[in-house]
């Protein structure tokens, strides 16, 4: 079952799970854009949400901005039971456009303050994908999103807080065995961290660290969701 780590690493923020931040040698980076990518139900929200509840209970507000709508509030209380203590440090938006996505996020510089512990964006690419689909211009929307990625790093290593983003994939037309991140390269080289998760069989999910500052690349573990959060299962 999951346990908050009671490593302290001052430049990090703990996962809000052991064994993660073990695998992580202390949590999230402070001071950067972690991003989670995999296919739908593989834990990318369950992962934003346990750290989410870890930084609520340090007393610190969590900023989501929530695009599919996808940010169950059961979900949290599952996690934590002692949710409506926590409530207050949560702010939530809920973008229904790419537009208001990008307004959203150009805000965020004025609205944080020095009691803000992390901002969670999931997804990024969901409201992106749909702009894209309306036939508007490639460049003009890649633009916006690579400037949401700029607002968000400029804040990132200004507040040193973590920023978590959550984007969808999808296989390539010519390798449908090579997955690749909604997003492209705003996003794999916006993002300091790239951790990709992968469903297999009965239930396992595998968390694998695909860039990071100073661990190897291929680092992993296997998790499975459950009731109050995830257990490891390797």
């Amino acid at each position: 079952m999951i346990t908050e780590s009671n490593m302290t690493v001052s430049s990090m923020t703990s996962s809000g799970v052991t064994f993660l931040d073990t695998l992580l040698q202390g949590g999230y980076e402070n001071d950067i854009i972690t991003t989670f990518s995999g296919p739908s139900s593989s834990g990318k929200t369950n992962l934003c949400l346990l750290a989410a509840v870890h930084v609520a209970r340090s007393g610190k507000k969590v900023v989501i901005i929530d695009t599919e709508g996808g940010i169950a509030l059961e979900r949290v209380k599952q996690i934590a039971p002692d949710y409506e203590q926590l409530v207050q440090n949560f702010v939530f938006f809920s973008p229904t456009s790419f537009d208001e996505q990008c307004s959203i996020v150009d805000s965020l510089k004025e609205t944080i303050s020095d009691n803000t512990g992390i901002i969670i964006v999931d997804s990024i690419s969901m409201l992106y994908r749909l702009e894209l689909g309306k036939g508007n211009g490639v460049f003009d929307t890649n633009s916006a999103l690579g400037r949401q990625f700029a607002i968000l790093t400029e804040i990132t290593r200004k507040k040193n807080i973590p920023v978590l983003v959550v984007s969808q994939v999808y296989a390539d037309f010519d390798n449908r065995d090579n997955v690749r991140i909604v997003g492209g390269d705003v996003l794999k080289y916006g993002s300091k961290c790239l951790i990709r998760l992968r469903k297999k069989e009965n239930g396992v999910r595998e968390f694998i660290i695909q860039k990071h500052r100073f661990l190897p690349e291929g680092l992993s573990t296997e998790f499975s969701i459950v009731q109050d959060g995830i257990t490891r299962t390797q």
